[in-house]
């Protein structure tokens, strides 16, 4: 599983896809610089005007309704269903979800378009899975991801698509298989919005279009991994986000061989 990984990380840097990111305020700065160090190309388009276009000439798409407006939800719906249309593979992070009507609804039509992964904490996926239930507290989860683990599969079953949770412990589940990542630090949690993060990566990888379970594990075990790394260098949150960048961008394949802990499972 960690060749497979390297492999990818390899291709990815090789590739250097364009990802079309519909991101929240908080971490617009943050994702572009992640997936740059990472090896991939940004691109932050917001106008329902041009979002179409836009996702006609990336290599993936995330969606990440953070700081969702009225206008922004159209974007949203718009470039989902246009990615939906062409085949290109798309992200949805669910940030806040069960938080109010306005959010939930918004959500239940990104899913008509059947992302291709979907990724989120524990309560966020409960939510999603479960309109009638309540969110976390605010975008933080108040629940453990193995809480979430039964709901990430409802949500696998209902649309088809890769279902991350972000936690202790991070899980994938796919239709045949799921995995659990078991790197990352504590620390993580006091910078904002590296699960914004961790979908970015996500989406970097789902370019390849190949395995979107494999490439949904790689980018969940790549920025786990790169959390845990920087965090051992850092004195605090401030460090651990720019050592993220650098350890992003020099990550090797040794580390990666000596230092990353993924258990796969057949159904």
């Amino acid at each position: 599983m960690e060749q497979q990984i390297i492999q990818r990380l390899q291709q990815l840097r090789a590739q250097a896809p364009l990802v079309h990111n519909i991101t929240n305020f908080v971490v617009m700065n943050n994702t572009a610089n992640a997936l740059l160090a990472l090896g991939a190309s940004p691109v932050m388009v917001h106008s329902p005007h041009e979002v179409k276009e836009v996702v006609n000439i990336s290599n993936a798409l995330l969606i990440n309704i953070g700081t969702l407006s009225e206008e922004w939800a159209l974007s949203m719906c718009a470039a989902a269903e246009e990615a939906n249309r062409i085949g290109c593979p798309w992200i949805l992070d669910p940030v806040g979800a069960g938080i109010s009507a306005f959010r939930n609804e918004v959500l239940q039509e990104l899913l008509r378009y059947r992302p291709t992964v979907i990724r989120g904490n524990a309560s966020e996926i409960i939510a999603l899975s479960n309109f009638a239930s309540a969110g976390g507290k605010g975008v933080d989860s108040t629940a453990d991801s193995a809480d979430a683990a039964t709901f990430g599969r409802q949500l696998q079953e209902a649309y088809g698509a890769q279902v991350c949770i972000s936690g202790e412990v991070d899980y994938i589940i796919g239709e045949q298989q799921s995995a659990t990542v078991h790197n990352g630090s504590v620390m993580m949690t006091k910078v904002t919005g590296l699960g914004c993060t961790a979908s970015a990566i996500i989406a970097a990888f789902i370019a390849q279009r190949e395995d979107p379970f494999l490439e949904a594990l790689a980018g969940v075990s790549i920025c786990s991994l790169a959390g845990e790394l920087a965090a051992r260098q850092s004195s605090g949150p401030g460090s651990l986000q720019l050592n993220l960048y650098d350890t992003l961008y020099n990550l090797s394949e040794e580390e990666i061989n000596i230092h990353l802990k993924v258990k796969a499972y057949a159904y």
